[in-house]
């Protein structure tokens, strides 16, 4: 039943990962958080009712995930990979399908260009293999280019791929044989529900899940606008490690990686460069296992009494410019609790975006 209700909570209206954590914490439980959806939304200021996930929706997903031969992975289960559930907006569920035990070991992501060099390629699958056989696993997306080599360097010691849709949904088509060895040999995983198609903002979405996932990012041949700088700066906000594999300054593909070691990524040409970075993370990773910390709920209720001034001067305080919630709490001093509170009902209603750095925004109408 609480798989049912995490299920239910994380696929209702205006529920992201970020207010997902925050109705856990408030309530303890995603079955009482469900009930109190609507009368939430509503005193943030949503005319129509919100859209709760139906219970019967919920299960013909974990049928269909079940008949597929998937297993939906909760924060709170041992195989759920522990950094990841450390950042800001981690997801509070994955499918998965293959060796889930590998998400319990140290992993490493290795991005990059999706038209990579010779050379590009052939250095990826060796930086796999090498780091595999140190014992670290391989993550990437199973893009083409950069990330379909770390995922074949990897195989023969553990490798994990990230999908933008469905588990179920191979992207790109080309690489179903590549999927299958990795689901066989390694773990592919997913936040999106089975049959979901892959659109274009499912891969920025993705990309926090590779770096999540991982103690360091290590990017080969990239431009300044990719998909991979985006997973390094992701990695950089999580506090993981950068890595960049430098290149000719004539080639497009070294712009990314270049600029990366400008800013302080670690220039990487060997393992040894990634694993002597690593070491004290591994020896931390290698030496904790500790469980998922379980939810409790906030114990302190409040009545409109409290939450209608409150409510009124945190309004007055957003903008449409993202602000921190600490920002919040000192201007209109309020405790953390209501804070919270108050900002949970504007974002149900769909009237805030929380962003990274625990910041929120109004949406315009």
């Amino acid at each position: 039943m609480q798989k049912l209700n995490w299920l239910r909570l994380i696929r209702s209206e205006n529920v992201g990962p970020r207010t997902f954590q925050k109705l856990l914490s408030h309530y303890g439980d995603a079955g009482l958080a469900l009930e109190k959806l609507p009368e939430m939304a509503k005193r943030g200021g949503r005319s129509k009712p919100i859209r709760v996930c139906p219970v019967e929706e919920a299960q013909r997903e974990l049928e269909r995930g079940e008949r597929l031969g998937h297993c939906l992975l909760a924060q709170v289960d041992d195989d759920f990979p522990r950094p990841l559930a450390e950042i800001e907006d981690a997801p509070p569920m994955l499918w998965a399908v293959g060796d889930t035990a590998l998400l319990s070991r140290p992993t490493i992501a290795m991005v990059g260009a999706r038209n990579a060099s010779l050379n590009g390629r052939n250095l990826t699958r060796r930086l796999a293999a090498d780091l595999g056989r140190a014992g670290l696993a391989v993550a990437s997306g199973l893009a083409r280019g950069i990330d379909a080599c770390a995922h074949e360097g990897a195989i023969p010691t553990g490798t994990v791929a990230v999908m933008a849709g469905g588990l179920d949904v191979i992207y790109p088509p080309e690489h179903a044989d590549l999927y299958d060895m990795v689901a066989s040999c390694g773990c592919v995983i997913s936040e999106m529900p089975p049959g979901t198609q892959p659109q274009s903002g499912h891969f920025p979405r993705r990309n926090r899940i590779v770096s999540g996932i991982s103690l360091g990012v290590v990017v080969i041949e990239a431009s300044l606008k990719s998909g991979s700088l985006i997973t390094a700066r992701l990695a950089a906000d999580q506090g993981r490690e950068v890595f960049a594999v430098p290149g000719s300054p004539l080639d497009p593909r070294a712009q990314g990686p270049n600029d990366l070691l400008r800013h302080g990524a670690t220039l990487t040409e060997t393992a040894a460069d990634i694993l002597d970075v690593l070491a004290p993370r591994l020896h931390r990773a290698l030496s904790e296992h500790d469980q998922a910390p379980a939810p409790h709920a906030d114990p302190r209720n409040f009545t409109e009494d409290d939450l209608g001034p409150a409510r009124t001067a945190i309004i007055e305080c957003l903008g449409f410019s993202p602000v921190t919630v600490d920002e919040i709490i000192r201007q209109c001093q309020l405790s953390p609790a209501l804070a919270s509170l108050v900002l949970l009902e504007l974002e149900l209603a769909g009237r805030l975006e929380r962003q990274t750095g625990h910041r929120v925004s109004l949406l315009s109408d």
